[in-house]
């Protein structure tokens, strides 16, 4: 069975707040008793309405976490629309045996639900995307109102020594989170002009990362080579493949002196064999290349 939104009362815009705020108020209030046998009833039996009134005797709950988050300039409707999604997921989960109330372990889920929406919603760009990026995100603002910076654009060096120590981040990362707080998201397309030359905000930027197409192409390449080798190394026999892989493919390569002891030949023998197994290598590999390389005198014009 499936609780669904579309049984709670309807938000449509932050015009019609007041009245939806006035609608959830008729909703009762449950007591512990009440609570525990509505959370049995649904737990054991899957009753719908049962779980329905665990879900709108909570709404207010909602309402109110939702208020909190005003400050990040998105629809309080929204917010309350996502917060009761999360309210549903507590009422589907919530084990009443545990000892504990709905409110108190709904406020997880109500929460979660408006970060993810917050995060999602507040900028184009994701703001974060570890769990101490988000704690950043979610706290910074906070922070700067209880140190009373909430006007200032930059933070002064002590405040942000204080607010990286309270949250377990870098500095680096206050400042970043900072500066992408206060700037908001800007449009690539937006007009600019430099040395006389006007165009789009794009046409500036540079990619410093690595070309995606050379990246892909030298993957690819490696992986060829790799299997190249592999084949190449079938040839070899075991001592062979052995001294090989100790002297030429390892990041610490054995000396000739340990091989020696450990093969119970001398020192000349084991260049010998190593030089050997090289050369063996390497016409192998040559040879699987010319296979692999396409032939285009079938394409030519006769």
């Amino acid at each position: 069975m499936n609780l669904s939104s579309s049984a709670l009362p309807a938000l449509r815009g932050e015009g019609n707040l007041a009245i939806y705020l006035r609608e959830i108020r008729k909703f009762p209030m449950l007591d512990a008793n009440e609570e525990y046998i509505l959370a049995k009833a649904w737990k054991e039996y899957g009753d719908i309405e049962a779980a329905h009134k665990l879900v709108t005797s909570h709404l207010r709950l909602v309402a109110r976490v939702a208020m909190g988050y005003r400050g990040y300039g998105l629809p309080i409707s929204e917010l309350i629309a996502e917060g009761n999604l999360g309210m549903m997921q507590a009422v589907k989960r919530f084990d009443p045996d545990r000892g504990f109330r709905l409110s108190t372990y709904s406020l997880w889920w109500i929460k979660a639900a408006m970060h993810e929406y917050i995060l999602r919603s507040w900028s184009l760009v994701k703001i974060g995307t570890t769990a101490a990026q988000k704690k950043l995100f979610f706290n910074l603002r906070r922070l700067k109102r209880d140190m009373r910076a909430m006007d200032d654009g930059d933070l002064s060096p002590e405040q942000v020594t204080r607010i990286a120590k309270q949250l377990v981040v870098g500095e680096d990362e206050v400042l970043s989170m900072n500066g992408r707080l206060l700037g908001g998201d800007q449009s690539l397309n937006a007009p600019m002009s430099s040395d006389g030359q006007s165009g789009e905000w794009q046409d500036w930027l540079v990619d410093e990362h690595e070309n995606q197409e050379i990246k892909l192409g030298d993957e690819q390449e490696n992986k060829r080579r790799q299997k190249l080798l592999a084949r190449a190394m079938q040839g070899l026999n075991p001592r062979e493949r052995e001294i090989i892989i100790a002297r030429r493919l390892s990041d610490n390569p054995s000396t000739l002196e340990e091989l020696s002891q450990k093969h119970s030949i001398s020192r000349e023998r084991i260049r010998q064999i190593e030089v050997r197994a090289f050369e063996k290598l390497q016409e192998s590999i040559k040879r699987e290349a010319l296979k692999e390389e396409p032939t285009h005198t079938s394409n030519l014009p006769r």
